[in-house]
């Protein structure tokens, strides 16, 4: 039973990034449930522009939110020498996020029973016959709203306690240069020409947008963020050091930093469940989110199309625990990751080598991937996890993953 002065759905999307998007999406196509987004209004909350991308063979049901595409993508070695590899029938996919916001916005309008509310989440609770949220309107109103389930992607106040915290950060530029550049068909997934920080990894990132346009980012995998303008000289030297673009206008950029750790994220409190990096669907070991939320989207709209209550994991337990060695060894330092990450390029299928990067491999597959890493210090690794204590770690400010 709805409360009395409460709105009812059956489904309520707390937050409108690529996870709450995405399952809003899912749940509106199949016809699951009826779902109301609730999205933070204008102001320092609702966060600025940002793009996701991920690979997938087909058609996804994005199509409309996709801005550009490549069927070929490049490694750099830490030596310079270029890997090149075309994973079809797998492409690399770009989605903006206003793109897929005004597309999933505009189904929601089409449909019977969605729509987009703009507030201010205060709080959400489980309650007997669901749950609630409670929010302020942009005028200072509040209002509840019940539903049968809740999904929540805001991030965590604080991560889990963890064996391995690192962390995914990373500027991009979105540029144009004076001259043609780029080669349009190839985008560069890690250039590992850049300077080494002291712990962890760092790479360049360049999805070409046109011969004179480009979004160019500086990731580093490691315990800290940088300053802005630590990002920045990082940037530019890699665009004009590296890269050698020569004159360029920098037209927008992009900053985040997510989680990639071995926590145990809690995904369900009663009828309340956590999706998104909240929910734990950041691969750990590479950061790769944008995948794993359209599977984990469509796994909930089948679900609830279906009577269910249980909501699927992101990622499966044998995903995981391969993650947590990666992780574990990558931040001892036992392994090189600019060398690890570029020979798995040059020695695995590269189809094969991406599905294995989203955790869909099958475990033929994956031991045959495990004999191409460097198996002494992966061993070491997986023996001493068990007995590692989970600490907590105080938190940065964290976000959604640009991938």
């Amino acid at each position: 039973m709805t409360p009395r002065g409460a709105e009812a759905s059956d489904a309520v999307v707390v937050g409108g990034g690529a996870a709450g998007l995405s399952l809003a999406h899912r749940l509106t196509e199949s016809g699951a449930a009826t779902v109301t987004v609730v999205e933070p209004p204008a102001g320092p909350l609702r966060p600025a522009e940002r793009t996701w991308c991920y690979w997938h063979a087909g058609v996804d049901g994005l199509e409309e939110a996709v801005s550009a595409s490549w069927s070929a993508l490049r490694v750099h070695g830490a030596d310079g020498s270029p890997v090149t590899v075309e994973p079809a029938p797998l492409t690399y996919r770009m989605v903006r996020s206003t793109d897929l916001e005004r597309m999933v916005h505009g189904r929601l309008a089409s449909s019977d029973g969605g729509r987009v509310l703009r507030a201010t989440v205060e709080a959400v609770h489980a309650v007997p016959g669901g749950a609630e949220v409670r929010c302020t309107l942009p005028g200072g109103r509040g209002l509840t709203l019940h539903a049968r389930r809740v999904f929540d992607s805001r991030p965590l106040p604080a991560l889990p306690p963890a064996r391995t915290h690192l962390l995914q950060h990373f500027r991009g530029w979105f540029v144009r240069t004076g001259a043609d550049r780029f080669d349009p068909a190839v985008a560069d997934l890690m250039d590992f020409r850049v300077p080494q920080p002291a712990h962890g990894l760092a790479f360049g990132y360049v999805l070409p947008l046109a011969p004179d346009r480009a979004l160019v980012e500086y990731t580093e995998f490691s315990r800290k963020v940088l300053t802005t303008e630590a990002y920045e000289s990082a940037l530019d030297h890699y665009c004009r050091r590296t890269l050698g673009l020569g004159a360029l206008t920098v037209e927008q950029t992009e900053q985040g930093a997510i989680p990639m750790t071995d926590a145990r994220f809690p995904r369900r409190n009663g009828a309340v469940n956590r999706i998104g990096t909240a929910g734990g669907a950041t691969r750990p070991a590479t950061g790769y989110t944008f995948a794993a939320v359209q599977r984990q989207s469509r796994a909930i709209a089948s679900a609830l199309r279906r009577g269910r209550r249980t909501v699927p994991a992101p990622h499966g337990r044998r995903a995981l625990a391969m993650d947590a060695i990666l992780l574990r060894a990558l931040d001892t330092g036992r392994i090189n990751g600019p060398d690890f990450f570029t020979d798995l390029f040059r020695r695995v299928p590269a189809e094969c080598l991406l599905r294995f990067l989203d955790g869909t491999t099958s475990l033929r597959e994956e031991w045959g991937i495990g004999l191409c890493t460097p198996t002494r210090p992966m061993l070491r690794t997986a023996a001493e996890l068990p007995f590692l204590p989970r600490r907590s770690q105080p938190v940065a400010r964290i976000g959604e993953s640009h991938r």
